[in-house]
């Protein structure tokens, strides 16, 4: 049996987590590429495939007249994998949902020009079927390769659903609260290795939340220990979460 045949593509987004994959370099990655064969990928090759194992799909869902691409790239795919906040979950993206006049306010006197014309952001899933997701923004290189492996191997992948501060725990992670900061790892999908706060940075959230995650603790907290007002507590837990939260 030949390697798979596998494709990526990118949709509404900055088209980071395709140049994440490009700068891949370690060991694990490197022997990967010995197992897939990656036929169409617009950062890197101008080849197109008929037929593809598994597509991946990076970007968010905001034109009714991408539709039609999402269906032929599905239609043509054994598997299809989204990859990266803005495919997931329709990512930072997303915040324009909440925005009455987002257009005016980010391009002024161009706002009405027909390509910045969209719909709201929403994840790939809005549109077709999408069989696993690769979370993230970036999108965290060691879980792709965790994904991709699990697949070739006949394995169903499995997404963690425990917030980050088990990680920072585990990592002996001084807490930002403790630090005088805030965070919202307490409702944050795990996963990613909790590299920010060990850098001294707040959690976003950019791998969504846990399930049931509990958003009126979260705000509570970042109000009475991270000293935010309750409008930036809101603000705060919405930056990659807007079409998680039940505000939506």
């Amino acid at each position: 049996m030949g390697k798979p045949k596998v494709g990526f593509f990118d949709f509404a987004s900055c088209e980071g987590c395709q140049i994440e994959l490009t700068n891949y370099g370690d060991a694990a990655f490197l022997e990967l590429l010995n197992h897939i064969d990656i036929v169409e990928f617009r950062e890197a090759m101008s080849e197109k495939a008929d037929q593809l194992d598994i597509a991946f799909i990076e970007g968010s869902f905001t034109r009714e007249a991408d539709r039609a691409r999402l269906e032929e790239i599905r239609n043509r795919s054994g598997v299809v994998i989204s990859y990266g906040a803005c495919a997931s979950t329709g990512g930072i993206n997303a915040l324009k949902n909440h925005q009455d006049d987002y257009t005016k306010c980010v391009y002024g006197e161009d706002a009405n020009m027909p390509h910045l014309n969209s719909q709201k952001a929403m994840p790939i899933s809005e549109a077709i079927k999408v069989d696993f997701q690769v979370l993230g923004c970036p999108m965290d290189r060691t879980e792709f390769v965790n994904i991709v492996s699990h697949l070739l191997h006949g394995k169903e992948p499995v997404v963690p659903n425990h917030p980050v501060c088990v990680e920072c725990k585990r990592n002996e992670t001084v807490c930002r609260f403790d630090d005088g900061d805030h965070c919202v790892g307490q409702v944050a999908r795990a996963g990613c290795g909790a590299p920010c706060p060990a850098d001294g940075i707040p959690c976003e959230a950019c791998r969504g939340f846990v399930d049931d995650a509990n958003e009126e603790a979260l705000k509570k907290v970042l109000v009475d220990r991270g000293g935010l007002s309750m409008a930036r507590a809101e603000s705060k837990t919405r930056m990659f979460t807007a079409n998680l939260r039940s505000d939506r």
